[in-house]
């Protein structure tokens, strides 16, 4: 969405406005104003015209000026109908330099998880992805993973939804541990400097639960439907307000977390861990007590272990 277009849905969100009055506060030619809120309805918003001037009606149920609009974050929206995967975009974009951009899609064909393990991605889910370019050492990325579950989490509660986050990035329904999204990040950099980061995250949003794999669950199946508009935007803020605070990304994902006082095994490059997981340490390492001794985990894959 350009500048402009943005500027126009702005100041109509706060009541009815003549071309004129936009035209003079844009800076813009009155027939400038026409053409753009012509776009605006081609893109689906609700603009009316009447005595007082133009009137925004209607915001279109999802789509990249959808989120745009309204979202309370620095981040310009990509979005496409379908793609084989957001991360693969945003790579792409990273690449040629892009910085705070999120790729949003309806549909993925080749979504994938940690492990390159498969991700199904219907239509009524929230896949994104989100370029960011922090300057910070590599050993610091984790943090960025937490901060996405935490996000993610954040919004479901308040969507009805009695999530946590199982170590390191996947998001679950409480009771059932039923896995709700999950999160996905790379990079590319140098020793001492992250050169781009992307943080990817599946959301089974409106997703009837019986087109997801087993094990998996969406907010619908829980709490139905929610505005995926809404929803995406409270995602993307509270990524944003938490990102740059490491603590403050530590002590809620400790208190969202499901893993903390569980019995796990978690398969690491170098072995299996088991025991208690006990803490999360900056920036994203899990700490277990074993029978031997306190061990800090930084990448594994994590496994809920119930009494026999």
């Amino acid at each position: 969405m350009t500048d402009t277009r943005l500027a126009i849905l702005e100041a109509l969100a706060d009541g009815p406005r003549t071309g004129t009055d936009l035209a003079g506060e844009l800076d813009v030619s009155r027939a400038a104003v026409w053409k753009h809120v012509e776009a605006l309805r081609d893109q689906g918003f609700g603009v009316e015209s009447g005595d007082d001037g133009y009137a925004l009606t209607d915001v279109p149920e999802y789509g990249g000026d959808a989120v745009q609009f309204g979202l309370e974050a620095p981040f310009e929206i990509q979005f496409h109908e379908r793609t084989p995967s957001t991360n693969d975009v945003a790579r792409a974009l990273a690449a040629d330099g892009a910085k705070n951009v999120v790729v949003l899609a309806d549909v993925q064909t080749g979504g994938r998880g940690r492990l390159d393990r498969a991700w199904d991605s219907p239509s009524g889910g929230i896949w994104l992805s989100v370029v960011l370019r922090p300057d910070s050492p590599p050993a610091t990325v984790p943090i960025y993973t937490l901060a996405a579950a935490v996000a993610i989490t954040t919004a479901a509660r308040e969507a009805g939804v009695d999530a946590g986050i199982k170590w390191p990035n996947d998001v679950l329904v409480r009771h059932t541990e039923a896995k709700l999204a999950g999160v996905l990040t790379e990079m590319e950099g140098e020793a001492d400097r992250v050169s781009w980061l992307v943080v990817g995250m599946g959301i089974n949003a409106n997703v009837d639960a019986d087109d997801l794999p087993e094990g998996a669950t969406s907010i619908r199946a829980v709490a139905g439907d929610v505005d995926r508009r809404v929803f995406t935007q409270r995602v993307l803020e509270v990524f944003d307000e938490v990102r740059s605070e490491p603590d403050a990304v530590l002590e809620a994902w400790r208190e969202y977390a499901l893993t903390l006082g569980r019995e796990v095994r978690v398969e690491t490059a170098d072995g299996e861990v088991v025991g208690t997981a006990v803490d999360v340490e900056h920036p994203g390492a899990l700490v277990v007590e074993t029978p031997d001794d306190r061990r800090r985990v930084h990448a594994g894959d994590c496994e809920h272990l119930r009494p026999v």
